[in-house]
């Protein structure tokens, strides 16, 4: 194949899937309520079943399922007919996926179930099939063609199953007001937990607190900014946060003053300065950073008083940005 015979194939997947996303918006039905509105009911959890491609998309399924709070298992319809039909409980509504909706495996299984008593919904690219008949609820995810050239590998058809589960899983998440906080608890590793959870104070408790009296000295400012290792020191009056000084400070004052013998902190911090909760999530102090193009922010706890400070070092390093 040519580099462009490449392109243009790439780019007839692409639309192909497209196009067969859009028709989906078609099938949302009222099945497709009920059956949001049967599994947010539930008391049970929610069994996602499937062979072949669709019983990888049932994997993701659970997966997405379970972290956005709805609890899930995946059961592979094969193994369900050979001893793991025991994964399903009373109370648990079990959800078949299959493009052709006609699978031997399915067509054993789907009956199985029902005389469990659990009811069932069907992702089924196939109306007329089996399944989409003889489940309680029918999601309807037919496509036109798959993407394949040959019209054989499952392709469109399993992309539409992805994203149906995933407007499933959504509207579960909204049904059950699901926030972001909730989202952290189910996702502590890695730097998207961390954007979630970790605080401010988690950060500068680990960093020295440079400060200095309004009324130090230039000396005494220059060894506690390379002291504390933060390029910054916190001034205080009567205990009291009344401004910062970073190393840029000293450099455009030593730039601009000829006589430095009699300078103390108050000629030269910055009053006012960007400060930060020490409760607030890092990743807002990120933000604050990025908006005043700054590398440090002073960090205050609930009555206003210093407590340290906040590095932009510190968030790279937690893998925050």
């Amino acid at each position: 194949m040519t580099s462009g015979a490449i392109k243009s194939l790439a780019v007839s997947v692409i639309e192909n899937e497209f196009k067969a996303i859009q028709q989906l918006a078609h099938f949302i039905d009222d099945h497709f309520i009920q059956s949001v509105v049967a599994i947010h009911h539930s008391k049970g959890r929610v069994i996602v079943s499937g062979i072949g491609k669709s019983a990888l998309i049932a994997n993701k399924m659970v997966a997405t399922f379970n972290s956005t709070g709805t609890p899930a298992v995946f059961m592979h319809a094969a193994d369900a007919l050979h001893g793991d039909l025991g994964i399903v409980q009373r109370d648990d509504i079990v959800i078949i996926i299959s493009k052709s909706g006609e699978s031997p495996e399915i067509k054993a299984l789907l009956p199985m179930v029902k005389a469990f008593g659990n009811k069932t919904i069907a992702i089924c690219g196939n109306k007329h099939s089996f399944l989409a008949n003889g489940a309680d609820w029918f999601i309807n995810t037919t496509v036109d063609r798959e993407a394949c050239p040959n019209n054989l590998a499952p392709t469109t058809s399993t992309t539409a199953q992805l994203v149906m589960g995933d407007a499933l899983a959504v509207c579960l998440l909204n049904m059950k007001g699901f926030t972001e906080k909730d989202f952290a608890r189910f996702h502590p590793g890695g730097a998207l937990g961390k954007r979630l959870y970790l605080t401010v104070q988690d950060l500068s408790k680990q960093n020295e607190r440079p400060v200095v009296d309004a009324n130090d000295p230039l000396n005494t400012i220059i060894l506690e900014i390379s002291g504390k290792r933060l390029g910054a020191t916190a001034v205080t009056e009567d205990g009291d946060l009344i401004g910062i000084i970073t190393d840029g400070d000293l450099r455009r004052m030593l730039v601009s003053q000829k006589d430095t013998g009699t300078i103390v902190a108050r000629d030269i911090c910055s009053r006012n300065p960007k400060r930060i909760a020490a409760d607030d999530l890092a990743v807002n102090a990120l933000t604050l950073m990025r908006e005043n193009d700054i590398t440090q922010l002073v960090v205050v706890g609930n009555n206003g008083h210093y407590e340290g400070m906040i590095h932009l070092h510190d968030l790279v390093r937690e893998g925050i940005i």
